[in-house]
This record gives structure tokens, sequence and C-alpha cells, in this order.
């Protein structure tokens, strides 16, 4: 489990086809320290397994479902990503509950900037905006964000200088592609009340 707090922003050093899959190596020694093979780590939102250490590099194995659901095939050498080791049990929970498991993919509508008020807009697949209530929670390439304005094919979040700061999202561009997760609990809710009131469910 993640919080959507973003630890620190690596860099891609390669991207390696492996099978049909694709090994990522970042360079992240921020993430490193009692880091060991297996651990999971959230990386722009997606949670990968490290599979090998290498100084201050760590590596991840992609494989096509992650490739074909995630917008981490696009990623290549010089990128940057979000990363977020697991929450540790005695942590302490900002953010939200954030499971790594990609919903979707969605892709910038536009990022406004007016000095320091910021508002990303995001468009997406309308099943996946009917899960988003304003002030409700969205993680957008693993960033924890509260939802401005829910629309049927998208949102807007606002963000604040420090997230521009210790995340990627003040390099995005109209038309780059975005792993988006809704929170669990709206859809828990959601597939509840299709169940018991499809009436209510579906809309």
């Amino acid at each position: 489990m993640f919080t959507g707090i973003v630890e620190t922003v690596g860099t891609v050093v390669s991207t390696e086809k492996k099978g049909e899959g694709r090994r990522l190596r970042v360079h992240a020694p921020e993430v490193l320290e009692g880091t060991k093979l297996g651990d999971s780590i959230a990386v722009n939102g997606a949670c990968l397994t490290v599979c090998e250490i290498d100084g201050p590099h760590v590596s991840f194995d992609a494989v096509r479902e992650t490739l074909e659901k995630t917008a981490l095939g696009a990623l290549e050498a010089e990128s940057h990503v979000n990363l977020e080791r697991a929450m540790r049990a005695d942590g302490r929970f900002d953010g939200h509950i954030v499971q790594g498991h990609v919903d979707g993919v969605g892709r910038v509508r536009e990022l406004k900037r007016n000095a320091d008020d910021v508002e990303l807009h995001v468009e997406c697949a309308r099943e996946l905006a009917a899960q988003l209530v304003d002030k409700g929670s969205v993680t957008v390439q693993g960033v924890s964000l509260t939802v401005v304005v829910a629309r049927d094919d998208g949102f807007h979040v606002a963000l604040i200088p420090h997230t521009l700061e210790v995340t990627t999202l003040g390099e995005l561009t109209p038309g780059a592609p975005v792993n988006l997760e809704a929170d669990i609990l709206g859809k828990y809710v959601a597939n509840y009340l299709a169940r018991v009131a499809p009436e209510v469910g579906s809309s």
C-alpha cells in the first residue's frame, strides 16, 4: 500500500526490452536505504517490484499487461519518474490509500498557470471519471491530489508550489499520458451499489 506522497523523483537510465515486457533502470539513490530485492515501489503510481539494485540504480520489470494498462511504456532514457516506497506499518499516514493499481491512462488537457495558482486539467474514460467526486481523492502519476471539479470526461486538480517542486507534475504538457488511480473507497461503494441497487449504481 502507498499514500501518494512522492519521496523523490528518479531519472530513467535505460529501458531494455525483456520478452514482451521491458526492464526499467532508474537512478534513485534516495529510495535505496533499506530497500531490498522483492520490495514494492510505486513508479509514477504503478506498483513495481525491485528486481535489481546496482549502486545508485534500481531496476524493475514491467510485463506486457503493465505496459498496456499504464503510461510506463512511454518512458525513455532521461524521463523523470515519481517514486514512493511501500508504506511502513508504523509510518505516518498522509495522502490517501493508494494501491499502485492503475485504473486507466488519462491525457493532460491543460496545465493552467496563473502565478502560483496552477490547475491541471485531465481527460479520461467516462467509466473512470464516474468514480471521482468534487473534493475527493485521485492519484495522478503516483501523486495524491484533491479533485477540484469532477466532470463526465475528466477532472481538474490544483497544484501547490511544493507539489510542483517535488514531483514531475510541473513537467506535464498537453497530450501527455498520465497514470490514474481512483480512490479505493469510492470504487467499493460504486461496486456495492451496482450489486444491491443497480439503478442507483449505474447512475
